[in-house]
Order: structure tokens, then sequence, then C-alpha cells
């Protein structure tokens, strides 16, 4: 049988810098973009043309951030999607190649940064699983100094993106992806966890904050109903816009209420 033809919307480079200026993309502007290109509908030049829409509507002053995470460089015993077999994890921590900015792929955040991350003149900041990647004359300023031992807190990218008034665009993405909300995990009683990972010299294990994005989307409605949140559409995806600094502060006095009342129960 023939492949049916695709639904649309036809989605172009230009088409994208369009909408993003309509909802109030600003040129000159730092965001923290997260994705999803499959939202979008029929894309003409798939995440390339994605990407030079969102660096069109940015102009060349403005810096495009993306989450380049890689989970899987993590402790196979905690694996999930899929598992494997108990055997294996002995080898697996001995042979896992450790974190190379330059070449590790992303794992789980889309196309969209994964082609971020190879763009001319991209910098990915240092974190061996919750990287991040920028494109624009403050691409060093925010992806530099990233500690090891910090994913998502105070010496990451996130707080750098905060100080430098920079929002956050939800492209076809759920609340579930907001990474700013993590920042807000490190600003109220947080649990300490021990974290696996290949390292440069072997298997190494650090104390982290423990994070965790369950009931962001729940945290996403409240926000959203609080807070001032732009929102439009790009192609067929819905699409938000609001600064990192307003939902770092909405997110930290929503969790320490609602993650303490959990514990009471």
């Amino acid at each position: 049988m023939p492949t049916p033809p695709p639904t649309g919307p036809l989605v172009t480079r230009d088409s994208v810098a369009e909408q993003l200026r309509e909802l109030g993309v600003r040129s000159g502007e730092t965001l923290l973009v997260h994705s999803s290109l499959s939202s979008l509908g029929w894309v003409c030049g798939g995440p390339v043309a994605v990407v030079q829409g969102l660096l069109d509507a940015l102009g060349p002053d403005g810096t495009l951030v993306v989450p380049t995470q890689t989970g899987d460089l993590s402790d196979p015993a905690v694996w999930g999607n899929p598992p494997v077999p108990e055997d294996w994890w002995e080898t697996i921590r001995a042979t896992m190649p450790a974190y190379d900015p330059q070449v590790t792929p992303t794992r789980g955040v889309g196309v969209i940064p994964e082609t971020v991350r190879n763009w001319p003149d991209a910098l990915r900041s240092a974190h061996p699983q919750t990287s991040f990647a920028a494109v624009g004359p403050r691409a060093a300023e925010i992806t530099e100094g990233h500690a090891p031992d910090c994913r998502l807190g105070e010496r990451s990218p996130l707080a750098r993106l905060e100080a430098l008034h920079a929002r956050v665009l939800l492209m076809g993405a759920g609340y579930d992806a907001c990474t700013s909300f993590h920042l807000a995990e490190y600003r109220i009683p947080t649990p300490l966890v021990k974290v696996g990972r290949p390292g440069p010299t072997g298997w190494e294990v650090v104390t982290e904050v423990s994070i965790t994005d369950d009931r962001f989307d729940e945290l996403g409605h409240d926000f959203e109903r609080d807070r001032p949140v732009l929102r439009g559409a790009v192609g067929a995806a819905d699409v938000r816009l609001f600064p990192v600094a307003d939902a770092v502060a909405y997110a930290e006095r929503w969790l320490a209420v609602h993650r303490s009342r959990e514990d009471e129960m």
C-alpha cells in the first residue's frame, strides 16, 4: 500500500520564526527551548529548519540554549527502559565510555537538541548527565563551569539562565520537560542520593541532590493559572513562553508545600 500523504500543517524555517515572533520571542534574548519535532507537523527541512527558525527569531545577538542530557551514562542497576540483566552490570560499569561533550550524543530530549549540539560554534556544558548546549554570544557564559556534582542547581547553566533573565520556550513539550523547575529543588530541603556514572578514570560515584519530575505537570498547571504565561502555536504544536526566574520562584514555593505534604502522608 502507498504511504498516505502527511496531514500537516506544512512548517518551514520562515513560519517557525514568524510564529515565534508573534508569540513574543524577542531579538537578542536568551531562550531555553524544550521541544518536540513531531508535534509541529510536517517540517520542511526537519530539525535543521526548526533550529534555523529559532535562530532567526533570536537574531545575531540572541542565544539559543537546549538540554543535551545523557541519562544513559548512569548505573545500569537503575535502568528500567529497558532494564538489563544483573550479570551485565559490572561489565557495563567497566566499559561504558566517559562523557565527552564533543561526541557523546543526547538521549531522551529529542532531535532538535541533538541538532543544536552539532551546530557550528555550539558550546556544551561539562556535566556528564545533565549538560546543556548553547549557540550565540552568551553561549560560553552559560555553559562554562557546570559542576560535576551539580546536575541542575546553583552551579549549572540553569542558575546562569535565571540571572540572565532568560525565558523558557516549551514548543510541543509539556511542563514535565521544564528543567527550570529542578533548580527549585536545590533551594528547598531535598534528600541526597549517590549517583553512579563513568568518569575519566573509571567508574565513579558522586553525591547529588535527588531530583524528580514527578508532579511537574500539576506544578505547571498551577504555575500557568497563577503567573503570566504567553501561549500560542508553532505549526500544530502548543507553545508556552515564560521567564526562567518566574518558573523557579513559583516552583520553590509550590514544591516546598506539596512535597512536605507527601512526606507527612
